[in-house]
C-alpha cells in the first residue's frame, strides 16, 4: 500500500480518535446517554463542544483528502510530491484537532487551511505531474 493510501487509513482513523474526549466529556455530564447521545451533546460546553466540532469536521476534511488521494491514484500521479502532501494533511489534522481541544483558534484555522490546500493539490495533481519524480 502506497504512503497516500496510508495517509488516508490514519485520517480515517483520527476522526474516531477525535471523538473520545467527546465521549469523555459526556460521561463527565452525568453518564453517557446511549438513547440519545446527539441530544446529549448538543448541550455540550467548553472542551466538549470544541472536541465534538473537531470530530465533526474530521469528517468533512477526510472526503476531500480522500478524493484527493484517489484522483492522484486513479490517474497515476505519484511520487514525491503526493507522499508529502498526504504526509503533510494528517499532520496538519493531528495539530488541528490538538488546537481546538487546547482553545487556539488561529493555529486550529492555519492547520485546517494547510490540510484543506494540500487537499486541492492533491486534486489537481495530475495538472502538474511534470514535478514528481517517479
Amino acid at each position: 500500500m502506497s504512503i497516500a493510501f496510508w495517509c488516508v487509513f490514519i485520517s480515517a482513523l483520527l476522526i474516531y480518535i477525535a471523538r473520545m474526549p467527546v465521549a469523555k466529556a459526556m460521561k463527565e455530564q452525568g453518564g453517557y446517554n446511549n438513547h440519545l447521545p446527539r441530544q446529549q451533546q448538543a448541550q455540550l460546553t467548553g472542551r466538549g463542544a470544541r472536541a465534538l466540532a473537531a470530530h465533526q469536521n474530521s469528517f468533512e476534511a477526510f472526503i476531500l483528502f480522500a478524493v484527493g488521494v484517489l484522483t492522484a491514484h486513479t490517474t497515476q500521479t505519484q511520487g514525491w510530491l503526493i507522499d508529502g502532501l498526504a504526509i503533510l494533511f494528517v499532520i496538519a489534522r493531528v495539530l488541528y484537532v490538538l488546537c481546538y481541544l487546547a482553545d487556539r483558534p488561529w493555529q486550529r484555522s492555519l492547520c485546517w487551511g494547510v490540510g484543506f490546500l494540500c487537499s486541492l493539490l492533491l486534486m489537481l495533481s495530475p495538472t502538474f505531474r511534470w514535478l514528481l519524480i517517479q
